[in-house]
């Protein structure tokens, strides 16, 4: 008699918080001479600000990521008012994330502001004018004398407010949300490689903030990409189509239950690393895969690569070091779990959620 796959009736995942940027790359145009003063001179270019890792929201919103159904959305410049501030900021970093309808649509530059410093104590024209740039920048008042105010750039630390990628996206529009993803990626890639790995020479920034180049002449000036470190996540269900949730050492929150994850190693296939994970993890055998889907995980540079596989044993045999406690539940058991408090869901940026909601046949609360 055939045995009823649990995989049988399972779907790729229609929605992932952080896989829905829409923007056209225009990667045709990153090596474009003097990019960025054509693209902030076009009328309807935009520009949004990133920082260690997070990005600017209008003043205020940065108190409601934590609210369920709460909108947020990206402080935005006019790109005019930031081309002379990257003149005179050349510690700051700007990215060319693409645009919407082509040369004559609206571009997307992300600018990180994370290293730049006072640099001038006379404000700029265009730094007079930033009053209308967005609802969090206020006109300078009266009292303070020009001499004394810090320019747009200097000043976006304490005029808006910052989130990270698991307090926005929630909250956010797809393309908004895509444009974060793709904004805080690059910029903690070239927050961490500040040096070429195979010379040690300093780097600068190439191809719209998409690329990086070595400053040593003698080995080539060669040209550096990021790199992505691939992980797979695994929801394990058994053939009465209960599912394994665990709890990880790394997690602060005692009652934080998740799927297997972890990092592909050298030389491996993505299927082999769910399998090995779930064996070293939990002592569970996997036997057949489905993918579920992918999203990028930009803490710092991870890609998750989403399966959904069957138990082949049921036995839990956890390792004690990275997993701590793993159980079987129905999904009864699950919400039972749920409303009293003794598990907790993953984020709403997390794949895992959206895993997780796929088994259970509806949304988290």
């Amino acid at each position: 008699m055939s045995v009823f796959s649990p995989l049988a009736l399972t779907q790729t995942l229609p929605f992932l918080p952080l896989a829905q940027g829409d923007i056209d790359y225009e990667v045709a145009r990153r090596g474009e001479p003097d990019l960025f003063a054509k693209v902030l001179a076009e009328p309807a270019t935009k520009v949004i600000l990133v920082k260690d890792g997070k990005v600017a929201v209008p003043h205020g919103q940065g108190a409601i990521a934590d609210y369920a159904n709460v909108k947020m959305r990206l402080a935005q410049l006019p790109g005019a008012y930031v081309a002379a501030e990257l003149e005179s900021h050349p510690s700051a970093l700007a990215i060319f994330l693409g645009s919407y309808g082509g040369r004559l649509g609206e571009h997307v530059v992300a600018v990180d502001v994370t290293h730049v410093q006072p640099n001038d104590t006379t404000i700029t024209a265009a730094t007079a004018r930033s009053g209308g740039a967005d609802d969090s920048f206020a006109e300078v008042p009266a009292h303070e004398s020009q001499e004394n105010a810090k320019s747009l750039l200097e000043s976006a630390a304490t005029r808006f407010d910052w989130v990270d990628l698991r307090g926005f996206a929630p909250h956010a529009s797809a393309r908004e949300a895509g444009q974060a993803t793709s904004a805080i990626s690059l910029s903690v890639w070239h927050a961490r490689q500040r040096h070429c790995p195979t010379c040690g020479a300093p780097v600068e920034p190439a191809l719209g903030g998409w690329a990086q180049h070595c400053t040593n002449d003698e080995d080539g000036n060669r040209l550096l990409f990021p790199r992505i470190e691939p992980a797979v996540i695994t929801a394990i269900v058994d053939h009465d189509d209960r599912l394994l949730l665990q709890h990880n050492s790394a997690w602060r929150n005692n009652g934080l239950y998740s799927v297997s994850a972890g990092f592909v190693e050298a030389g491996e296939n993505l299927e082999h690393a769910c399998r090995r994970e779930a064996k070293e993890e939990v002592g569970i055998e996997i036997g057949e895969l489905k993918y579920l889907g992918s999203q990028p995980w930009p803490f710092p540079s991870s890609l998750m690569m989403a399966f959904k596989g069957v138990a082949v044993t049921t036995d839990v045999h956890v390792d004690g070091e990275e997993t701590l406690q793993a159980r079987w539940v129905t999904r009864d058991e699950y919400m039972s779990e749920l409303v009293s408090g003794r598990m907790e869901a993953p984020g709403k940026a997390t794949i895992a959620r959206y895993m997780i909601e796929e088994w259970l046949g509806h949304d988290l609360p």
